[in-house]
């Protein structure tokens, strides 16, 4: 399946609009002399003393040059073939491939993991443009961004994609033995690390993919996260993904966002003012 296909299947979403908070000078925010944010200004910290990660955040661009180096003699026509608001410069290369940077010999799929990605791309619709099973970590590397909000017992991530959100608790609490309702975001639970929140997730169910591909992931997954705020308007993210039922290895990634200040996220409804589906080749 090419990639061009996979942006149709995967990625044709009506996408959201900047925030409906547009350029709302929001205080605290460190200013330029021209009123811009400084965004190479200290991180915030909390009370406690702790880096606070509160903030609107989008992923860094992929460098055109490497969407040409991942897609070769076809970069020119994907990029020509997306849609507004959904062109091929705008989503992180992760969320076509998340194994894309791995080097050979680390981790690949095991058996059970190849079945799975072959089965899904077989039961892939077209015109399945309001799935309702966007998962993570796609739902922060596509073209809207997303909100950290940060408090003292738990931290809340809210994904502009549509309308997901993460709870993050830092209250102490255990993972139970089982997981009875595993879910489409997983269980979190954070702690600190010096400067670095740590967030570890389990209690996935299989029903999303990784990335647009369609990297399959399983009941056992296990993610550890690791937020680090660089500065006032940078945080960089590690998040390393542990699954033995599908891959052969752990494997790990690295994304780095930027602010987006005095704005907010939008709300999202896939089928609202959608119009693609009548269009589609059944």
């Amino acid at each position: 399946m090419t990639y061009g296909r996979l942006l149709i299947a995967s990625l044709l979403l009506p996408i959201g609009a900047l925030a409906q908070w547009l350029n709302y000078p929001e205080p605290g925010i460190p200013r330029l002399k021209d009123g811009k944010a400084n965004l190479s200004a200290p991180a915030p910290r909390t009370a406690d003393g702790k880096p606070d990660l509160t903030g609107v955040w989008a992923h860094e661009r992929t460098p055109i040059a490497e969407f040409k180096r991942i897609f070769g003699s076809a970069y020119e026509a994907e990029s020509k073939a997306a849609l507004i608001g959904m062109e091929l410069e705008v989503v992180h290369k992760y969320g076509y491939n998340v194994l894309l940077d791995l080097k050979p010999g680390e981790a690949t799929l095991r058996p059970e993991g190849e079945a799975a990605m072959k089965r899904r791309a077989a039961e892939r619709r077209v015109d399945n443009v309001c799935h309702g099973e966007y998962g993570w970590p796609v739902a922060s590397l596509l073209a809207e961004p997303f909100k950290i909000v940060q408090a003292p017992k738990e931290t809340v991530i809210l994904y502009e994609v549509d309308g997901l959100h993460r709870q993050v608790f830092t209250d102490g609490r255990q993972f139970p033995a089982t997981f009875e309702f595993p879910a489409y975001l997983g269980y979190s639970t954070g702690r600190w690390e010096a400067g670095t929140f740590v967030v570890e997730t389990r209690g996935f169910n299989d029903r999303t993919p990784l990335d647009a591909l369609g990297h399959p992931r399983s009941e056992a997954m296990h993610v550890t996260e690791r937020f680090s705020r660089r500065d006032f308007g940078h945080l960089d993210t590690e998040m390393t993904f542990d699954d033995p039922r599908m891959y052969t290895q752990k494997f790990t990634i690295k994304v780095a966002y930027e602010l987006v200040p005095d704005n907010d996220i939008f709300e999202m409804f896939c089928g609202q003012n959608e119009k693609d589906r009548a269009h589609m080749v059944k």
